[in-house]
């Protein structure tokens, strides 16, 4: 990273990320020097509003991204929603996003476009989301130097881990923390990572330092990274160098001998991890075809096949071959063990594979079918099936400096050989010959081959990378060592390929060996290549080693005068498959001597390979002689005769050469139509992708499209809920959802008071929880509301505490009008019993007063016509009565008509004779009103009669009142006056004492008659 250009910094959110937006921009420097683009999941349907909510926490200009705009630091870009985006050149272009064919992945399109774009400028931050969209896209950035981070759990975690888990889980962060600390990072990042040395400019420092930093891993790791090649090896460096803040290499190097937790984070990234279930299926069918079934073929159940995957990672490749087997053993009725020897010099790597758990998005190389046969759904995630995992065993291995495994069958290596050098390819691919039984097989990546290597492997499949183990001269395989040694070997002197004879050996065996040894025709084996697999002896006469690299090809190695007829007779055997031989005048010092050799070459019948080989045999014919005495010693007829005989050899070899040429051409154009037929097989590949992508791509568009109506059909749900909550705690009314069995769909918080609900009683059968209200009925009336669609409710009498309650049932009806349910309300109606019973009590004592008033004018009536002398007495009589009615209503009124003190009542009644003369008054005593109104009354008639009686002048009634045991004793003391006169006025108050339920007494005194009325008071 270089201070000039500045960080572009994706971030991907979904579910739950505007929280994580808001942390995140409330904590960043506005003058960071930074841009960001932010990718989220929008729904097509409606208007995005993201800016203006980032522009809240931030005062960087947030604009809405469009086609071409370019990114400059201190931004903040929003995609827009129906888009999805790319960054090319420094600038952001958007893609229409087909409504029908939406895209599920934007934060990965972005994130790997921002990585080719940007490179190791690139910061890539995935916040909440419950996809795994992100997960690739971090791969791609960290791959071309860049840094990730993912939003962790610890302070403001996440509303939705999924997105960032995930993307944790494929080892592609850097950095796992809390949105609040990101910011700081960036910064960090930002300041401090500049760009390391230019390692790869300086060639003699850069292997120096590749050389230092792959000491340090061999010591604490002990693995060996010496081999690795230089650029992916100081790119990695690089980018551990930028994201820990060292600006050189020298840095970076203490950094590493003072922090061994660095030394182990060098480690993770310096591994690779690039693997897949299926990678490469046209490589994979074709390893099925023609190399499992040649395995399998004429294998028991008493045999073994043994396969070696180095550099298995996390597994996919290993459980895809034991997957590919699994399903050829089925068609075999008694079926050889299958042992697949797994290895990795990642422990975390093998940890994983171990367990054989597998998220979603790794299996989408893996068919429906097999998905369903093979792997068992656990969670999100996907589990191996029991019979393939215990076909592997892991282990912790490494291929460069541990022995290898031997007497193995297939040996699967796919793309690790590209991250090695020349030197380490040389070593390693050596190793899996020694590894492999002969005629064992190698099974490579896309971007491999063995061409350096063609001594030890034939090809079987050169477009799959199958290839199959040369081993054919016999020999015990050793270790290879070094690539000079294994050199040696192939150029060694014939006597170091004689065989040795031993005790035990057979006379004949031995015979038959040392002629073969000593006296037999020099001869070679090789393959229809041309290409020489086995020597025997005394060959040194006719081949010589060529110029230049190591070479094993037969005409490479011929002397001159030998290629021409040797690559003749070659040929012949090979298209007719019967011997050919050629003679050919061999020329010794300097041309001046010369002898015959007969050059035999016949198909070689063997069962060690399925590859064609053929015996290629020089015979001596006479002794080299100087060629001036073999001319001389001709006669003209043999010398005319050799002359003919050489005419024709030269007419062989020119036809030779033609069908040479004319095959070449062939071979050529057979070459061209198979490019041709390869171009249009990636075209139709091509087109099927393109189709694929448009499926997918209208598969995502209609997901989104129903995502974006789902949201919003959420959001009104949600909105419809907690108004329907608020509702409910509101109106605390207690309501009761069920099904047409009594199956409690959903309750409101008030209905637990009755029957003691909890949120794990929904599903729950009403008829199964106690309940406080006395309905025995509940049950059969419920059924009969669901079964006619009518409703029904009944008030219940007093419960406990006195309180009254309506039950309502009513259907419960759906978008068909149909019955699915019941609704039970229960609603407290207590307030209301009482109201209903206060109206009956007040029309209840509304009569009575009324009949009371009524007979007690009826009885003021009559009794001032019996006293009344005249017309106008009476009606002065009748007025003072109705006066003194009038003033105790009144006075029942300004009370509320409730209760009405007792003294108050003797003030109002004794108007007539002026209550200040009252001799004394007694305890508080308060009547009700109907007691009140006739006691009023009575008093008003004693006033008036007193007034009348003969009570004497200047003489006020005593009057006094006590409380006894509930009952009230009133005491009207005269003075003056008879207790006849007295008596004949009580004796028109009789009906009302009587109504009262009172009891009447006069008695005689000293000072004059008294009146005692004994009362029951009124609760």
């Amino acid at each position: 990273m270089t201070a000039l250009q500045p960080l572009v910094v994706g971030i991907g959110a979904s579910a739950g990320g505007i929280p994580a937006l808001e942390g995140f921009f409330r904590s960043l420097d506005d003058e960071c020097g930074m841009a960001f683009v932010i990718v989220t999941h929008l729904s097509p349907d409606r208007k995005s509003m993201l800016d203006r909510i980032v522009a809240r926490y931030t005062r960087m200009p947030v604009l809405t991204a469009t086609d071409g705009l370019r990114v400059e630091p201190e931004h903040v870009y929003v995609m827009p929603e129906g888009r999805f985006m790319t960054i090319r050149d420094g600038a952001l272009w958007l893609h229409e996003d087909d409504p029908v064919r939406r895209e599920r992945k934007p934060v990965d399109v972005f994130f790997a476009a921002l990585a080719e774009d940007q490179g190791d400028h690139a910061v890539g931050i995935v916040l909440s989301g419950g996809d795994s969209d992100g997960t690739l896209g971090v791969r791609f950035i960290k791959e071309h130097g860049g840094v990730t981070l993912a939003q962790g759990r610890d302070g403001s975690a996440p509303a939705n881990p999924e997105m960032p888990e995930n993307a944790r889980a494929s080892g592609g962060i850097d950095f796992f923390e809390p949105v609040e600390q990101m910011p700081a990072r960036l910064m960090q990042i930002r300041h401090d990572a500049v760009t390391p040395a230019p390692l790869d400019h300086e060639q003699e420092a850069s292997a120096q330092v590749q050389q230092e930093i792959a000491k340090i891993l061999r010591s604490r790791t002990g693995r060996d990274f010496s081999g690795y090649k230089a650029k992916t090896f100081l790119r990695r460096v690089a980018r551990r160098m930028k994201v820990v803040g060292c600006a050189t290499p020298e840095t970076y190097l203490q950094r590493l001998h003072d922090e061994p937790g660095e030394t182990a984070e060098l480690f993770r990234d310096l591994l690779i991890n690039v693997t897949g279930f299926f990678r490469d299926a046209e490589a994979f069918e074709a390893l099925r075809t023609q190399v499992i079934a040649r395995l399998l073929d004429g294998r028991g159940a008493d045999e073994a096949i043994r396969i070696w995957v180095p550099g298995c990672a996390t597994g996919e490749e290993v459980y895809s071959l034991g997957i590919l087997l699994h399903e050829a053993l089925n068609d075999i009725a008694h079926p050889p063990r299958v042992q697949l020897f797994a290895t990795d010099i990642d422990e975390d790597a093998l940890t994983v594979a171990r367990a054989g758990r597998f998220p979603a998005q790794l299996l989408t190389g893996v068919s429906p079918e097999r998905r369903q046969r093979f792997f068992r759904k656990d969670g999100a995630a996907f589990v191996i099936c029991k019979e393939v995992r215990d076909m592997c065993i892991f282990s912790p291995h490494s291929v460069i400096g541990d022995p290898p495994f031997s007497r193995m069958d297939l040996v699967s290596c796919r793309n690790l050989l590209i991250y090695m050098d020349a030197g380490l390819q040389d070593q390693v691919i050596p190793t899996f010959h020694y590894a492999l039984k002969p005629g064992g097989y190698l099974f490579l990546g896309s971007a491999e081959g063995v061409s350096r290597h063609a001594h030890l492997f034939g090809p079987i499949d050169k477009r799959s990378r199958i290839f199959q183990s040369r081993g054919h001269d016999g020999a015990p395989r050793r270790l290879p060592m070094s690539v000079e040694g294994m050199a040696l070997n192939h150029t060694a002197s014939p006597h170091s390929r004689r065989i040795i004879a031993t005790a035990d050996r057979p006379l004949r065996k031995l015979v038959e060996a040392q002629v073969l040894d000593r006296h037999a025709p020099a001869h070679v084996v090789v393959t229809t290549e041309g290409e020489i697999t086995f020597y025997s002896s005394n060959t040194g006469r006719y081949l010589e080693a060529p110029r230049g690299a190591p070479n094993r090809d037969l005409i490479d190695m011929a002397r001159r005068e030998l290629r021409i007829d040797l690559r003749a007779a070659l040929r012949q055997s090979q298209k007719t498959l019967r011997p050919a031989m050629r003679q050919v005048l061999m020329l010794e010092n300097e041309g001046h001597d010369g002898f015959l050799v007969e050059i035999v070459v016949e198909p070689l019948e063997t069962s060690l390979s399925s590859e064609p080989l053929f015996l290629v045999l020089f015979k001596y014919l006479s002794e080299a002689q100087p060629l001036l005495e073999q001319i001389e010693e001709a006669a003209p007829d043999e010398a005319q005769e050799a002359v003919e005989r050489e005419l024709r050899e030269l007419r062989e070899r020119l036809q030779s050469i033609i069908e040479e040429y004319e095959t070449a051409l062939e071979e050529l154009k057979s070459s061209n139509e198979e490019l041709v037929s390869v171009n249009e097989e990636a075209q139709s590949t091509n087109e099927e992708l393109e189709a694929s992508k448009e499926e997918m791509q209208s598969l995502n568009e209609e997901l989104t499209t129903i995502n974006g109506e789902l949201s919003s059909s959420v959001e009104e749900l949600d909105r419809a809920n907690s108004d329907l909550q608020n509702l409910y705690a509101a109106t605390q009314v207690a309501t009761i959802f069920m099904d047409g069995k009594l199956v409690i769909r959903n309750f409101t918080p008030a209905a637990s008071a009755f029957f003691n609900l909890r949120d794990s009683d929904v599903g729950r059968p009403l008829t199964d929880l106690a309940s406080h209200l006395d309905f025995p009925g509940l049950e059969a009336r419920v059924r009969e509301v669901f079964q006619t669609g009518e409703g029904f409710e009944q008030r219940l009498a007093a419960q406990r505490n006195d309180q009254s309650y309506l039950v309502r049932l009513m259907p419960y009806r759906d978008h068909g009008e149909g019955i699915g349910g019941v609704v039970v309300t229960i609603v407290d109606v207590s307030t209301l019993a009482m109201a209903e019973r206060l109206q009956r009590k007040l029309f209840t004592e509304l009569n009575d007063r009324v009949r009371d008033l009524l007979a007690a004018a009826i009885d003021m009536t009559s009794g001032a016509r019996h006293g009344a002398a005249s017309l106008d007495a009476f009606a002065d009589d009748l007025t003072k009565r109705l006066h003194g009615m009038a003033r105790t209503c009144e006075l029942l009124i300004e009370t509320g008509w409730t209760t009405v003190p007792i003294d108050a009542l003797v003030k109002t009644g004794l108007v007539e004779i002026d209550p200040a003369r009252v001799a004394r008054i007694s305890e508080e005593i308060r009547l009700r009103p109907r007691q009140a109104l006739q006691l009023g009354l009575i008093l008003n008639e004693l006033a008036l009669g007193a007034g009348r009686g003969g009570v004497r002048e200047g003489e006020a009634p005593v009057i006094a009142w006590r409380l006894e045991e509930g009952w009230m004793t009133l005491e009207w003391q005269e003075r003056g006056g008879s207790s006849t006169g007295m008596a004949r006025r009580i004796e028109a108050l009789a009906t009302r004492i009587t109504a009262l339920g009172g009891l009447g007494e006069i008695r005689d005194t000293a000072e004059g008659p008294l009146f005692a009325l004994r009362l029951p008071l009124e609760t």
